[in-house]
């Protein structure tokens, strides 16, 4: 039987509706779809799509059963590696990850392997069937384990301990849990109520969260291990926005996206007045860089009532790190791009201190610098003025500096990433590990969630040696 060369189309909102809302795009496979995709997979006897997941699921097992039509086996086989299927399902770049192995794409597209994760974990909701399908763990407790931090590291790490029969206590520093997910990620590529499901499941098995806890500030790691608890995953993310270091950044209507897309999410101030947060945006809005972060803030700006919006790029479209299908939504979407400039200053009023433009110089690409990406070399003249009135600056963020400030023992990369092994995630002070964006820098939510299985598998290791 013949294989259909492409994906199966994922539906999604028209451009023209979407940016008046705050709605998924995307709307998710119907049965015909899912059916018509999960045809598609080769069933390899040597499936190499696994290598390509972090959270090791086994993927042609699963699609396998939706062949078959039995999408409660398919979502009980993701769920025994992976706890936030309908998470990873939507913001998991599988283009990088498990389809980019995926034998298939060898000559034609690749199965649409993140689409079909998230069709049976949206299925397994829409059933109500969460809670009658949650595995049995332990009752006698190995031992007390705390994890810092709420985001996809510390959840995956979190589940995966609860489930081995550790007594799992998540600690938050914000009012809600999440993490990223909740407050960096739009509500219309994750809606919350999704993210709340996931970590209902989570609490079901019997994780504790304890929000508005600030582990550094309001107890230290040192008191955690005096109170009981027998390791440690910190998993508290890149929190540090990073800017240009450009004239005009201290003007009013500059945000870093990582202070912008808080106040938008987790705040809601895209409700206002209704909410208690407002959040002031411009007409014009340029948002600096091309990752996904910066994809976000553009669309989120589309959707705040801007009428013009530029993502302002150093290099070309080749080396954009978005997701490709976020580039092709905000261009369906009206978003303009500037492409090869550089920022080199912010420009405000006078008299009211506000931003009304930006200088900015057109690039060239020389040689690829040590990212494996040409680096943009400055065009001498060619520097123009941009009319803007908001600036969001979306260049990546560093390590949340709070824990390894209060751990002068703790040992930090040349960034303030925490150094950790490799294979386990353990820092130079036994029995305390770490992953995600606090031990690499901003990554991607699946490699977090990799980093919080591989401690957990690692932590269970030693504390059993000992026993």
């Amino acid at each position: 039987m013949a294989v259909e060369p492409k994906k199966t189309e994922m539906p999604k909102q028209k451009p023209e509706e979407r940016i008046k809302n705050f709605h998924e795009v995307a709307l998710g496979f119907t049965e015909e779809d899912a059916l018509k995709e999960a045809k598609r997979c080769l069933q390899c006897k040597k499936p190499t799509c696994i290598e390509g997941c972090p959270v090791e699921i086994d993927i042609p097992s699963f699609i396998k059963l939706i062949k078959e039509k039995d999408y409660n086996s398919a979502i009980k086989k993701i769920k025994e590696k992976n706890s936030l299927p309908a998470i990873c399902g939507r913001v998991c770049p599988q283009e990088e990850q498990c389809e980019a192995k995926c034998v298939l794409g060898k000559k034609m597209e690749p199965v649409g392997i993140g689409r079909l994760e998230r069709f049976v974990a949206d299925w397994e909701r829409k059933q109500g069937l969460i809670e009658s399908n949650i595995v049995e763990v332990p009752k006698e407790k190995i031992a007390k384990i705390a994890v810092v931090g709420s985001g996809p590291a510390g959840l995956t790490c979190a589940g995966d301990l609860v489930k081995l029969g550790y007594d799992v206590t998540i600690f938050e520093s914000l009012h809600l849990t999440g993490g990223v997910l909740r407050y960096g990620i739009p509500e219309f590529r994750l809606p919350k109520e999704i993210l709340d499901v996931e970590i209902n499941y989570l609490k079901n098995l019997g994780v504790k969260i304890i929000t508005n806890v600030l582990i550094g500030k309001t107890i230290t790691i040192p008191e955690l291990f005096k109170e009981g608890y027998k390791s440690i995953f910190i998993g508290t993310g890149a929190g540090l926005p990073n800017f240009l270091g450009i004239p005009g950044e201290n003007l009013n209507g500059v945000y870093s996206a990582n202070e912008y897309l808080t106040r938008v999410n987790l705040m809601e101030s895209y409700k206002f007045p209704e909410t208690d947060t407002p959040i002031k945006i411009g007409k014009k809005v340029a948002v600096i860089g091309a990752g996904n972060v910066a994809m976000d803030s553009a669309r989120v700006s589309l959707r705040l009532g801007a009428e013009e919006v530029y993502i302002v790029y150093r290099r070309s479209e080749s080396e954009m790190p978005a997701r490709k299908e976020e580039i092709e939504n905000a261009k369906e979407e009206g978003i303009k791009f500037h492409l090869l400039t550089n920022p080199i200053e912010i420009i405000g009023n006078n008299e009211t201190g506000k931003v009304k433009a930006m200088k900015c110089i057109k690039n060239k690409l020389g040689e690829p610098d040590s990212s494996g990406r040409r680096r943009p070399i400055p065009i001498a003249g060619s520097e123009y003025i941009m009319e803007v009135d908001t600036v969001i600056c979306a260049i990546g963020q560093s390590p949340n500096p709070l824990i390894p400030q209060s751990m002068p023992d703790l040992k930090l990369g040349a960034h303030g990433n925490i150094l950790t092994d490799e294979k386990t995630g353990e820092t130079s002070i036994p029995f305390v590990y770490a992953g995600g964006d606090i031990a690499t820098g901003a990554a991607t939510v699946i490699a977090a969630m990799g980093a919080g299985k591989r401690a957990a598998r690692a932590i269970n290791e030693k504390l059993k040696n000992l026993s």
